[in-house]
């Protein structure tokens, strides 16, 4: 098949999962095009089977914001009728479903028909989407797509609570290249981090207010107050200065390491003894998921998709948004018997084996030629 692909290129799940998620389908044999404003942060190589398509956004004194969904259209008809694009897949609601029905209709003038799949990741439909001024345009974009997925179940229930959908909408969760986490680090290497002694509490986030970075600083002044550690920040974020700032307050900056946005996410993860998500909303739980196949337990809120990632007692544990005393409790449990940790630590690694993307990509394959067959007939 030829794909179209439209995500944001950025750090942020929805863009990760996307790339991924092409440059596995081109392993399989489809040719991918990338069609977005710069080259994901992800896609690392280009080859016959990967392409990138940049969107290039006239900028005119007559318009205050710069159209991007119109660009974005035309740049989809155009590639659409060059490349000969079979099916296109859109993360987001708006603004690229919404664009890629508009490059739907156009292309239809000449006879060309191009299905579109669009996967809904989560801000797109509990924060702008269900935004009075966006409502309309959301679930029209929904209800005209070909197809429809959501990465978690929580996400689809979400969805069809806040919208009135008419469409059939599949849960098909977000993945991992659990290839990528067989790691061969040393110890030398987690000397780099911390002290033998020291336990590693890590935190992964775009550092909005949305992750409460704030309640991790507190449980993890709580975990330093009985037995040595380190927490290692990483990412970069609105809240970053505010949360030095607490780091300072609390006597702890020696102890929490800034890393900003860093490539070796897979060396601080290997070396961790624990993960803490303690969001106010997550629609999945990506982090968790990576911080699992590195077998690190997970300490979480019980928000959104995060149940369906991490298990209560198993891989981790949940609390209620915001409840840092038994967040700090369940983390003591886990990192204060080795017996404890270890079998955590196992079983984070089992659990995020469920989330193989050599499982959950050929569901997407599924998705496209089951969408190409039903238009066949139209």
């Amino acid at each position: 098949m030829k794909i179209g692909i439209v995500c944001y290129p950025t750090f942020g799940g929805s863009g990760v999962v996307a790339t991924e998620l092409g440059l596995e389908l081109s392993k399989r044999g489809h040719e991918i095009h990338f069609i977005t404003y710069n080259q994901p942060v992800r896609l690392e190589l280009l080859s016959n089977n990967v392409h990138y398509h940049e969107v290039n956004v006239p900028e005119y004194p007559l318009f205050h914001y710069q159209p991007y969904e119109l660009a974005l259209s035309s740049k989809l008809v155009d590639m659409v009728k060059l490349h000969k694009i079979e099916i296109l897949h859109v993360h987001y609601a708006i603004p690229h479903a919404y664009a890629a029905y508009m490059a739907k209709k156009i292309l239809l003038e000449s006879g060309i028909y191009v299905p579109i799949v669009t996967t809904l990741h989560g801000t797109d439909i509990t924060l702008v989407g269900s935004h009075p001024f966006y409502k309309p345009a959301v679930t029209f974009s929904i209800n005209k797509s070909d197809a429809v997925t959501t990465v978690s179940k929580s996400l689809k229930d979400d969805t069809l609570r806040l919208f009135d959908i008419k469409n059939d909408i599949s849960v098909v969760p977000n993945f991992i290249d659990l290839d990528k986490y067989n790691h061969s680090f040393t110890d030398c290497q987690r000397a780099m981090l911390a002290k033998d002694e020291e336990k590693i509490i890590t935190h992964i986030s775009n550092l909005r207010a949305v992750k409460r970075v704030q309640d991790v600083i507190s449980i993890f002044y709580n975990i330093q107050k009985k037995m040595p550690a380190k927490l290692m920040l990483v990412g970069e974020g609105p809240e970053r200065e505010k949360i030095e700032r607490h780091c300072q307050e609390l006597g702890i900056t020696d102890k929490v390491v800034f890393f900003g946005r860093s490539n070796e996410i897979d060396k601080i993860l290997c070396f961790s003894d624990l993960f803490l998500l303690p969001s106010k909303t997550e629609s999945f739980g990506l982090a968790a998921l990576e911080a699992m196949a590195s077998g690190v337990p997970v300490i979480s809120s019980n928000t959104g998709g995060i149940p369906e990632v991490n298990i209560h007692g198993v891989s981790g544990y949940l609390s209620n948004v915001g409840d840092v005393e038994d967040m700090t409790k369940n983390a003591l449990y886990i990192l204060s018997d080795e017996e404890h940790l270890k079998q955590f630590k196992d079983n984070a690694r089992k659990e995020s084996l469920k989330f193989d993307l050599h499982k959950i990509v050929p569901q997407y394959e599924a998705i496209y030629e089951d969408t190409l067959a039903k238009c066949l007939v139209m």
